[in-house]
């Protein structure tokens, strides 16, 4: 697995943290906020892993309490709100959801995050170089590259006039991904259209409806919740045959035609580094929100003769991975 590169935005002179839990000769407790289930991929182990690398072991330097939203971003409030009366030492959010509910709950306590939407147009930080509050992470730009999917797609698809973008519209993503993908059609000269999905029903009607709309390919909106539908996603838009554009290689992987993004592994590891770096005294606010430099385009070209998709010779010669 490749590691992924990341940017600093304008580092910043770090202050110390205090914390009661050392105060109290006791290690600091973590409490780790996620939108999916123990069994998501990338697990814990590489945010684990990030932490380690800065020289913090779990059960000697720290403990981990969990919470899992299993989807249901409406728990994710009561959660966050649970970890605050627990007293935690740092929350590690995982998601926009996460970040936002972990945000709302608490001025206080260390908050360290991954978002795929905007950090600051979010309301996490006050800017990307100095974040100013209790709270810094990963800006991954899964929103913001949206376009960049639309144009991949079209390469993959040169005679296509109609994009559709699946979105889930409970999603804080959701907007912003409209927004990017609309400036992107605009300058391939397609029209975009959209379908909703919140659920695992409306899934499968958004790919049956796509039929119907005269699409030609279908963008993925980066999403949580979709994340943890890694296997049902790929396997309708074979069913249907919809040519479909994802925004993590992972879905390659597992049957997805086309992708375009970060890997969650390298992500979760740096947070897990922000956290031990929070961990040993240094202050979220001056702590830069970090962005990626380096994205990862996954074609599979078995799904591709499946349906029938001749991929040009200059999208395979610019593919980080390539599945036969």
């Amino acid at each position: 697995m490749k590691r992924r590169q990341f940017i600093t935005v304008l580092g910043g002179a770090a202050a110390a943290w205090s914390f009661a839990a050392k105060a109290q000769g006791k290690p600091p407790v973590i409490g780790y906020l996620h939108f999916a289930t123990p069994d998501y991929q990338p697990g814990a182990a590489s945010f684990l892993q990030g932490l380690a690398d800065k020289g913090s072991v779990e059960d000697r330097d720290f403990s981990v309490v969990y919470r899992w939203a299993e989807g249901h971003y409406d728990r994710l409030p009561s959660m966050a709100s649970e970890l605050v009366a627990l007293k935690v030492d740092l929350i590690a959010a995982f998601g926009p959801p996460p970040a936002k509910a972990a945000r709302l709950a608490t001025s206080r306590i260390p908050i360290v995050f991954e978002v795929g939407n905007d950090a600051v147009e979010a309301g996490l930080v006050n800017s990307l170089s100095r974040p100013g509050g209790n709270a810094t992470g990963l800006n991954i730009l899964y929103t913001q590259i949206t376009g960049k999917r639309l144009e991949l797609l079209c390469q993959l698809l040169p005679r296509a006039k109609n994009i559709v973008l699946l979105i889930n519209p409970k999603s804080p993503t959701a907007e912003p991904s409209i927004r990017d993908a609309q400036a992107g059609a605009r300058s391939r000269g397609v029209q975009l259209s959209t379908l909703n999905a919140s659920n695992d029903d409306e899934i499968e009607m958004a790919f049956s409806d796509f039929g119907k709309m005269r699409g030609d390919g279908l963008i993925v909106a980066a999403d949580p919740f979709f994340d943890t539908r890694r296997k049902q996603l790929p396997a309708a838009a074979a069913r249907h045959k919809v040519p479909t554009i994802y925004f993590e290689p992972e879905f390659s992987t597992v049957g997805g035609l086309i992708s375009y993004g970060t890997r969650l592994s390298s992500v979760y590891r740096h947070m897990g580094i922000y956290a031990a770096r929070i961990l040993k005294g240094e202050r979220p606010a001056d702590l830069p929100v970090e962005q990626p430099t380096k994205f990862e385009l996954a074609i599979n070209l078995k799904t591709a003769g499946a349906m029938g998709i001749e991929t040009p010779p200059e999208l395979l010669s610019t593919a980080d991975e390539v599945i036969e």
